[in-house]
């Protein structure tokens, strides 16, 4: 059960003015220092008492930061600090990148899209209550982890890759961001570099405490979309208990080039599957080359979940993903799929699913 609190702990506020002073104060304070960016997931750390950080780092003040510029390629640069409205009202981005748009207008409610951005949707940390609540879990530092038992409530928890935790990363944006193979910029005081939005996460198996991998000193600066897929046929759905302001039972994303009705090339990720978002690159491989229709999506839906280990209350995952997939390469629109798709869900959490084929 979550202990609440009203009383936020002490720290240090710090708001630079720039990415380089941003830099400079993040490699001095290290791991004592807590970077925020929209807020959103760091002032439920904050006001739960959770986490108590030394130094609290605002970088809401780095305009470098924010916006989303043309780049050389075709492609865009986003900065970490933009909005996800900005985002998701931006012409371009609805123009050639829409799978983006329309994930990002997809998270919880309007008055936090106005606030949260981009950077800090892909870096929140796990929503698992057991672990929000300051429960002594494997990623809290503990030994246990208090989803995966016989009492367990686990029903948003992971189909795929756990390892010792169970807790699934909640991004709504990321799935669209690794079908758009985006490119992470990160800075520290060794310099720039990027790495492709599907590393950019982390699994328990290499880091439990973590969903990313930002050390101490480094600063998301950017996400650069390439023009790859500018214009591609783009799906995103998302499946959640209510119409607005909650995380992902499940999502897609998938960015689809045709010749006439043949794929001839796709990516396509997942995400609160597994501990990470995941890229269903078995699927991408299985129906290249083959008609986008109800059959190859049946098959690719198949695929898609083949080896899911569900837990005591989320086996309704499995039937849910497959279906997803399916409609991802069959061309179902997102309401079509809404329509009588809707899990029976009990007060205390647990259900009776029958999703739609």
């Amino acid at each position: 059960m979550a202990v609440f609190r009203d009383i936020m702990p002490a720290f240090d506020l710090l708001q630079p003015a720039s990415a380089t002073d941003a830099q400079q104060v993040l490699a001095r304070y290290g791991d004592d220092a807590w970077v925020m960016a929209g807020g959103m997931d760091s002032f439920d750390w904050l006001k739960d008492r959770i986490k108590k950080p030394r130094l609290l780092v605002d970088l809401s003040g780095i305009d470098e930061l924010k916006g989303i510029r043309p780049a050389s390629d075709g492609g865009v640069e986003i900065g970490a600090m933009t909005t996800l409205t900005e985002i998701g009202s931006d012409a371009t981005i609805k123009k050639n990148f829409s799978l983006l748009s329309d994930a990002v207008e997809h998270v919880a409610s309007p008055q936090i899209r106005n606030q949260g951005t981009l950077g800090g949707n892909v870096s929140q940390d796990a929503r698992c209550w057991y672990y929000r609540g300051g429960w002594p879990c494997y990623r809290a530092g503990g030994n246990e982890c208090f989803a995966d038992t016989p009492v367990g409530r686990n029903r948003e928890h992971a189909i795929f890759g756990a390892d010792r935790c169970v807790a699934v990363n909640p991004s709504d944006s990321a799935p669209a961001l690794i079908a758009l193979d985006a490119k992470f910029v990160i800075r520290n005081s060794k310099g720039e570099r990027t790495v492709d939005a599907e590393d950019y996460f982390l699994g328990p198996n290499v880091d439990i405490t973590k969903l990313n991998i930002l050390q101490p000193g480094d600063l998301l600066t950017a996400i650069r979309i390439p023009a790859t897929w500018s214009g591609a046929n783009f799906y995103f759905e998302k499946i959640r208990d209510r119409n607005v302001w909650d995380f992902p039972l499940m999502n897609i994303a998938s960015a689809m080039k045709l010749s006439g009705n043949t794929i001839q090339g796709i990516r396509i990720a997942v995400n609160a599957a597994a501990p990470t978002p995941l890229r269903l690159k078995t699927v991408e491989a299985a129906v290249t080359g083959k008609p986008a229709n109800e059959d190859t999506g049946k098959m690719a839906g198949e695929l898609a979940v083949q080896g899911a280990v569900p837990l005591q209350f989320n086996a309704y995952k499995i039937p849910l993903m497959r279906n997803l997939v399916k409609r991802a390469i069959s061309g179902t629109s997102s309401q079509q799929a809404q329509d009588g798709l809707a899990p029976r869900v009990s007060h205390l959490g647990t259900q009776e699913a029958t999703w739609a084929s």
